[in-house]
């Protein structure tokens, strides 16, 4: 049987330990941001996937990038029950839709009706900056979340 050591137990520092991987991953952020996806909705998505991940440290950091560039803390308040009120324009319900299919993974969930409302207010471009934008949070929470 091993014993947890302070030195064992210790989180691992992803950027020291894989840095060729730590940069290529910021680096699929430059390349999401080539396509126009609307920042606020960017923030939106990240934070809603933050919150669905548990991700302490990510919640923070984008609500604090959200406000920064000018988002309301009404709306950051009622990000959680986006779908329940009227603070969010169809394009953010649609991709708050899409995060949470994309970050929850029900298998009951109805992809083809999701994209269906994504193409009413996006383009199959705008959809694919969406659709790695949410990879991309879901993948940094676990990072980030492997160190709590």
């Amino acid at each position: 049987m091993t014993v947890a050591t302070a030195s064992n137990t210790a989180p691992v520092r992803f950027d020291a330990v894989v840095p060729a991987i730590f940069s290529a991953l910021v680096k699929v952020h430059d390349s999401v941001n080539q396509y126009g996806l609307d920042k606020t909705i960017h923030h939106l998505v990240q934070l809603r996937a933050s919150q669905i991940n548990g991700c302490g440290f990510c919640v923070k950091m984008h609500t604090r990038e959200a406000r920064d560039d000018g988002e309301t803390s009404d709306r950051l308040d009622r990000l959680i029950v986006w779908a329940h009120v009227s603070d969010f324009s169809e394009a953010e319900k649609a991709a708050l839709a899409w995060t949470e299919a994309l970050t929850l993974l029900d298998p009951k969930t109805d992809y083809a009706r999701l994209r269906g409302r994504l193409r009413a207010v996006f383009s199959d471009k705008e959809i694919g900056a969406l659709t790695a934008t949410i990879a991309m949070i879901n993948l940094w929470n676990r990072i980030q979340i492997s160190a709590h």
